[in-house]
């Protein structure tokens, strides 16, 4: 077993206890849990009950209701009641945050309870705290004493537990010795859980939440690795990124973080946390957990993907793979974006909208988007028109040799090849600046391992890698070679192609994020590549699809999704930051304005702000301690009234929430973080 997860390169769960939540059993080999969180009133116990019922409808196993005071945890009994009347006993798992009397109320009446360990005993006041080691001892004795009762009444009504960390909710104890990072998430939990099992209480399981897929992910395995170190086992897993927004955008982020971690084995209960109603969280969670269902079953040859004596990655924090540069590929640049065009029968300039760029035939100049494809693979199809200057082409060699033919002297070269490994070897004619050379790993049978060539290509300062698999186990098999280039020194830039052979365009979503994304999480890959299967591209581009609410029908539907995704992944993965960030709460009872009306108003007037981060939060729990990494906040204070955040910093109280959003524009605006819309594109003849 590896430092954090059973096998790196093939896929098994990490053996668990198993805890019982009513009936239903989470990890020790239990199929992976889908749950949700309700958004109503707790105090609404009819508008509560319909919408869980919704909820189980759509699939959810467990349903989470918020319970933030003592009245809240009282009436979930009515909630319970309620819904076994209807024929539903589905466990339900009430949410505390800041009152252990409302846990104590509820582990006498739900399923399971979920307390934050940042704020449970701890309150938060952004204080910096001079512990000495017999003062941080005295606070851990003082959390024992307050969070002991809870633990004898969940183990005598066998009640099960979530000690659930948040990355933005850190104790302000646990900030001044850990500071804002993973080990600090994971010392919070393992504090509440070290109290727990000298209760010989074990029915627990834990999650490491965070907006920032790249914290989430280190921490939820430095977490594994602490657990296996400290008592030889691991509890079950609840994976989720929290305030991961709405649209393809949440969709993304939720694959990226979660799908990365099941990828090695993590997890044994998942939420997707989206700014949109509970029951829309259900199909996005069965898209990630069938992946994992069905993985014996995957198309392709089932290579044994070689095991590697010594590893040098360091899965518990992120550092970008060395590289050097060929043209704008690799080294310090940004990864780039290779758009799919080879699957147009014909490709006018007007085509080149779906992948960010506007041709404006009176004056004759293009018009270039933050999301426009730097490449774009056609095949042996050549463009018969002048090309936008920040765009280049690649073709089959044939092709490119044909273009190189007619190129006069000195022309600009727009056109580039791309070779298989041994194509590249063997052919005379090799462009003298830049070639891409494609690399299967481990998808045949036959290969022992895969290495053929790589002497020959290694460092050659013309070659861009393009990595790609057909193994059932797509993204192990890259990582594994991506590891073989670390041991061989091997520091060609490298491009991730990743292609989609399943239906729907939130399975596609959750496809290409988790296999993409989980490499770019551990530093790897200087671009990406997205595509579709030839059944999967025409099945997308003759029906109406659409990812919540929005269609993709018209021509060139597919290659702007694909081209769409790429970019949200990038900046998901906080690798190539195209747009403005959202750190938006899913809502629940707590929740002090509609959320998900609020946050598309927002977004409306502010989506045009590259590289700000805005976190729209529901209510005190969720902020400001939730926002973690935001620019700036909003964030629900009261009925009606908002409060203004720059980073952690209140600016403006008690705003009225009809004014709310002209006030976050004067707030951005005079933080010099706001620039007029039609400023934002760049014009290139």
């Amino acid at each position: 077993m590896y430092s954090y997860c059973p096998d790196l390169f093939s896929y098994k769960r990490l053996p668990t206890r198993e805890v019982k939540v009513g009936d239903l059993l989470i990890g020790n080999f239990n199929p992976i849990r889908i749950q949700t969180m309700t958004t109503t009133d707790t105090m609404d116990t009819d508008a509560t009950v319909e919408q869980t019922i919704r909820c189980v409808e759509a699939g959810a196993e467990l349903v989470r209701i918020t319970a933030p005071s003592k009245k809240e945890a009282e009436n979930l009994l009515q909630i319970k009641n309620a819904l076994k009347s209807r024929g539903y006993p589905i466990p339900l798992i009430a949410d505390i945050h800041f009152t252990p009397n409302a846990a104590e109320i509820a582990a006498r009446i739900v399923e399971k309870v979920r307390v934050n360990p940042g704020n449970y005993v701890d309150k938060k006041k952004f204080e910096l705290i001079e512990y000495t080691d017999a003062d941080y001892i005295e606070e851990i004795e003082r959390i024992r004493e307050r969070f002991t009762p809870l633990v004898k009444i969940c183990r005598e009504y066998g009640t099960a537990m979530r000690i659930g960390t948040n990355h933005g909710s850190l104790s302000d104890r646990i900030m001044s010795r850990y500071g804002d990072t993973p080990i600090g998430m994971v010392e919070s939990a393992m504090e509440f859980l070290r109290i727990a099992r000298s209760e010989n209480y074990h029915n627990i399981v834990l999650s490491m939440k965070s907006s920032n897929p790249q914290v989430m992910v280190q921490a939820y395995r430095l977490l594994t690795k602490t657990m296996m170190d400290e008592f030889s086992e691991s509890y079950p897993l609840h994976l989720g990124v929290t305030e991961a927004g709405d649209g393809e955008d949440g969709r993304i982020k939720s694959a990226i973080g979660i799908g990365t971690l099941l990828e090695d084995g993590l997890g044994d209960t998942i939420r997707v946390s989206l700014t949109e109603d509970p029951e829309f969280e259900i199909p996005v969670c069965r898209d990630i957990v069938k992946r994992y269902a069905q993985i014996s079953s995957r198309t392709g040859a089932k290579a044994v993907i070689p095991t590697i004596d010594k590893n040098s990655h360091n899965p518990f924090e992120y550092k970008r793979s060395k590289t050097f540069a060929v043209s704008n590929i690799g080294g310090n640049q940004v990864p780039v974006v290779i758009a799919d065009l080879s699957k147009m029968a014909n490709i006018q300039r007007e085509d080149l909208h779906c992948i960010g760029y506007d041709y404006d035939a009176e004056t004759d100049k293009w018009n270039i988007t933050d999301t426009a494809a730097d490449y774009a693979f056609t095949g042996n199809l050549v463009l018969d028109f002048a090309l936008p200057g920040t765009l280049k082409i690649i073709v089959y060699p044939a092709t490119w040799l044909t273009i190189q033919e007619s190129l006069p002297a000195g022309g600009e070269e727009k056109y580039f090849p791309i070779f298989e490994d041994s194509g590249y070897v063997r052919s005379p004619f090799k462009s003298s600046t830049l070639n891409f050379v494609m690399k299967d790993c481990f998808s045949n049978e036959t290969t022992v391992d895969d290495f053929t060539y790589l002497d020959e290509l290694a460092n050659d300062p013309k070659v861009v890698i393009c990595l790609s698999s057909l193994h059932p186990h797509t993204m192990p098999a890259v990582r594994r070679m991506l590891m073989e280039f670390e041991q061989r020194k091997i520091e060609n830039p490298v491009v991730l192609i990743t292609d989609s052979i399943w239906q729907h365009p939130d399975e596609h979503l959750v496809h290409l994020a988790t296999e993409t994304g989980a490499l770019l999480l551990d530093g790897w890959g200087d671009g990406i590549y997205l595509g579709m299967s030839a059944e999967s591209y025409q099945l997308q581009a003759t029906g109406l699809h659409s990812i919540s609410g929005r269609n993709y029908q018209q021509a060139g539907s597919v290659e702007k999704m694909i081209n769409n995704t790429a970019f949200i992944i990038l900046q998901a993965t906080r690798t190539r930051i195209s747009k403005t960030e959202y750190i938006s709460c899913p809502s629940c009872g707590r929740t002090l304005f509609d959320l998900q009306e609020t946050t598309a108003r927002i977004r409306n007037v502010t989506n045009h702000l590259k590289g700000v981060k805005i976190a729209i939060m529901g209510c005190i729990v969720n902020g400001p301690g939730e926002m973690a990494d935001a620019d700036f906040g909003y964030v629900g204070s009261g009925p009606g009234k908002i409060t203004l955040y720059k980073g952690k910093e209140v600016v403006k109280r008690n705003v009225p929430s009809e004014i709310a959003v002209e006030e976050l524009v004067n707030l951005l605006k005079e933080n010099k973080a706001w620039i007029e819309p039609t400023k934002l594109i760049t014009t290139y003849i």
